[in-house]
């Protein structure tokens, strides 16, 4: 009654999108520092294990799990820095208009040869 019209914004499809692309940016680098975490606490929960509760003391079997662990680490990074860039939305989209043209030239290609096969003017002529 008393309150201030809402005033309803609208989005342009292209600002919806470059939003989009932020937010699953924005979580894919929250999941790999959440990760980092994980790592760390993980790492020092295998050295407590094997040292401190003598689990397996004879060997120290804490190293090839956190080197197995930091590999995953360092590939998990490498896919959000490095691959993110090579292959994004840009290269996403690239791909998809090469593939809907070579999907256009094939269809143009198919009606040409139908249009040889069997002409028009054959086809709208009466039989006698």
């Amino acid at each position: 009654m008393f309150s201030k019209p809402k005033i309803e914004t609208e989005i342009a499809p292209e600002q919806h999108q470059l939003l989009e692309t932020a937010q699953a940016r924005i979580r894919q680098k929250k999941r790999l520092y959440a990760h980092f975490v994980f790592f760390l606490i993980g790492s020092v929960f295998l050295i407590l294990i094997n040292k401190i509760l003598k689990y397996g003391e004879q060997y120290d079997w804490f190293v090839w799990g956190i080197t197995f662990w930091a590999f995953l680490f360092v590939l998990h990074a490498f896919n959000v820095f490095v691959s993110h860039r090579f292959m994004g939305s840009d290269w996403e989209r690239q791909q998809r208009e090469k593939l809907v043209k070579k999907q256009r030239e094939r269809i143009a290609e198919l009606q040409k040869e139908i249009e040889t096969d069997f002409p028009i003017s054959n086809i709208n002529k009466k039989k006698d």
